[in-house]
């Protein structure tokens, strides 16, 4: 499975963390910027490159990191095909891998720290989705109503 990562200034040192960590535990990472802290830097120059990544390569997911999470996890929706989600302890990751096959874990470096990142993340990357009846069905809803309104990606 090939990691896509990205993040903005605010999340930029967990990024860097998460990256080491991922290649220790043996993970194909692709960073997806920023490559510098920049204060000047915009989150959805990051979380549209990782999300265009993940929605090109089925069996890989993306992990976004900003301050609160929601600006990459708002904008990573926005790109076709992406379930981005933002999870803030153990049993969120495991949910949103388990019932609703999110493909994009999006992290907010200013409530977590490194050592639950690295557990959220884990989770993350595996859990299995559970591919039941009902959530094939809300997921088939949402994919329904995304090619209905393409015009707006």
């Amino acid at each position: 499975m090939k990691i896509f990562i990205g993040s903005d200034h605010r999340g930029f040192y967990l990024k860097q963390f998460l990256k080491d960590f991922l290649f220790k535990q043996g993970y194909e990472v692709e960073d997806c910027g920023n490559y510098i802290y920049d204060e000047d830097d915009d989150y959805p120059d990051f979380a549209f490159k990782v999300a265009e990544e993940v929605s090109k390569n089925n069996l890989s997911r993306g992990i976004l990191i900003c301050g609160s999470g929601a600006g990459v996890c708002f904008s990573a929706n926005k790109v076709k095909g992406i379930r981005a989600s933002l999870a803030f302890n153990e049993k969120m990751a495991s949910d949103l891998r388990k019932d609703d096959d999110v493909n994009i874990l999006c992290l907010a470096s200013d409530f977590i720290d490194n050592n639950l990142a690295e557990k959220i993340v884990l989770i993350f990357l595996n859990t299995d989705f559970l591919g039941e009846e009902r959530y094939l069905r809300r997921i088939q809803k949402v994919q329904n109503y995304e090619n209905r309104n393409n015009s707006f990606n």
